[in-house]
C-alpha cells in the first residue's frame, strides 16, 4: 500500500473519530502546511496546521458532512466533501500531500459558493478565537 493510501485511511479514521487530537499529531509531519480558503498565507508548522484542522473538525465536521468523492495520484489525495453550516449547502475539496511516512505535509481546502466560503470564515474564526482563550 502506498504511503498515500496509508495516510488516506488514517485521516478517514480521525475523521471518524470526532476530530480527536492525538490521532492527528500522529497524521501531521512536523513541516506541515495548511492552506486555507480564507487566509492567504500558507500556515506553516505542525502547531499552527493542527490548530486549523482542529477547529475545521468542529465547525465543518457535523452530522451533514460526509465525503462524495476521493481521487489518488502517487503522494496526493483529492477528497470532494459536502456540508450544512447553519443551513447554508457547503462544497469542497481537501487536496492532501503525504511524505513516505503516511503523514500530511500539505493539506489545501477549497470551498463553494461564495456564501459557504463566507460561512466557513466566520465559523472557523470564531472556532480559532475561542481556542486561543
Amino acid at each position: 500500500m502506498s504511503p498515500a493510501h496509508t495516510g488516506l485511511a488514517r485521516w478517514h479514521a480521525y475523521m471518524e473519530s470526532g476530530g480527536d487530537p492525538a490521532m492527528l499529531s500522529t497524521l501531521l509531519a512536523d513541516d506541515a502546511v495548511f492552506h486555507s480558503p480564507v487566509v492567504h498565507t500558507p500556515q506553516v508548522g505542525k502547531p499552527v496546521v493542527m490548530a486549523y484542522l482542529l477547529a475545521a473538525a468542529q465547525v465543518l465536521g457535523n452530522e451533514t458532512f460526509h465525503y462524495v468523492r476521493e481521487l489518488c495520484d502517487d503522494d496526493e489525495i483529492m477528497l470532494e466533501f459536502v456540508t450544512e453550516m447553519d443551513g447554508v449547502s457547503v462544497n469542497g475539496v481537501d487536496i492532501i500531500r503525504f511524505n513516505a511516512n503516511a503523514q500530511i505535509t500539505d493539506f489545501k481546502v477549497m470551498v463553494r459558493p461564495l456564501k459557504a466560503i463566507n460561512k466557513v470564515w466566520e465559523m472557523m474564526g470564531a472556532q480559532l478565537a475561542a481556542a486561543k482563550a
